[in-house]
């Protein structure tokens, strides 16, 4: 488990990665079902599939996805699907570290997803913070980013501003729409001094729900696959839909529940959930309607 050194670093810095967290067998796995799915992606032109809400639970980059040449950017709560990423969410080292850090009487788990990057393809993520997708009665939350596979610095890793999360929180609407990114004033002032998080298979990059963050395209013919999983104290109690519905949701995965519910300061607009299959479409101003 974590030192108390880890723990105090990520509170200061806004984040933390930490090495072998998920084993090779488990990581096998993941990965196993990651590419059967990317597979499966080259029978479509469009995002298929199906979560709790009616929307896709697959995503593909329609700028290029094509069978010899597979986008496939998003899996939306793959825990109802396959009983190996279920484990890893909430019956793992992942989510009890995640606990650690979040401290308090215990941690419950909200929603997960694949985030992928395959070789060559244009996707990226804009500036943004976590908290404005997801807004609780408190921020002790955090989003784990599984690695599994290796990230480098020119396979589209993760940027973070350290520090960032002991700031304030932006706004991610603009003219009138939630776009899910910080105003460009914001990223010109803010984000130009950004760190990467890269790592080995196994790693996992344990992130505060407030802190600025980022990621460009994968540039390599390596594979840049993240398995992200969101959790908070079992005090805060959601304040909007949950972005990426599951029936998951709520499950306590580290601690204790209190029955209570604890509230902290903060104030912003509530974020529109995204009518297609992510967020990706919001960010590029796509979105109709």
């Amino acid at each position: 488990m974590l030192t108390q050194e880890q723990i105090q670093q990520f509170h200061q810095n806004g984040y933390l990665v930490v090495e072998n967290v998920i084993q090779q067998d488990e990581l096998n796995q993941l990965r196993q079902q990651l590419e059967a799915w990317v597979e499966e992606s080259c029978q479509y032109d469009q995002a298929w599939g199906t979560t709790l809400d009616g929307r896709s639970r697959f995503d593909i980059d329609p700028a290029d996805h094509s069978p010899e040449h597979p986008s496939l950017r998003r899996v939306s709560s793959p825990t109802e699907i396959s009983e190996a990423y279920y484990k890893t969410a909430l019956q793992s080292k992942m989510a009890e570290m995640a606990g650690q850090l979040i401290g308090g009487n215990g941690t419950k788990f909200h929603h997960s997803k694949i985030n992928a990057k395959l070789p060559h393809t244009s996707t990226t993520v804009k500036w943004h913070q976590d908290f404005p997708f997801t807004p609780h009665t408190n921020d002790d939350m955090i989003t784990a980013l599984l690695m599994v596979g290796e990230v480098t610095q020119d396979n589209g890793p993760l940027q973070v501003i350290s520090g960032s999360h002991q700031g304030p929180i932006y706004d991610h609407w603009q003219d009138g729409r939630f776009t899910g990114k910080v105003e460009a004033e914001i990223e010109a002032q803010q984000c130009q001094n950004y760190e990467s998080c890269i790592g080995p298979a196994g790693s996992v990059c344990f992130m505060h729900t407030r802190l600025l963050h980022a990621s460009g395209a994968n540039l390599t013919e390596l594979p840049r696959y993240l398995y992200i999983a969101v959790y908070a104290a079992e005090d805060a109690m959601p304040l909007s839909d949950n972005p990426l519905p599951s029936e998951h949701e709520g499950y306590l995965v580290y601690g204790d529940l209190s029955g209570t519910v604890r509230m902290t300061p903060n104030q912003l607009k509530l974020p529109q959930k995204p009518k297609g299959a992510s967020f990706f479409v919001q960010q590029a101003g796509l979105e109709m309607g």
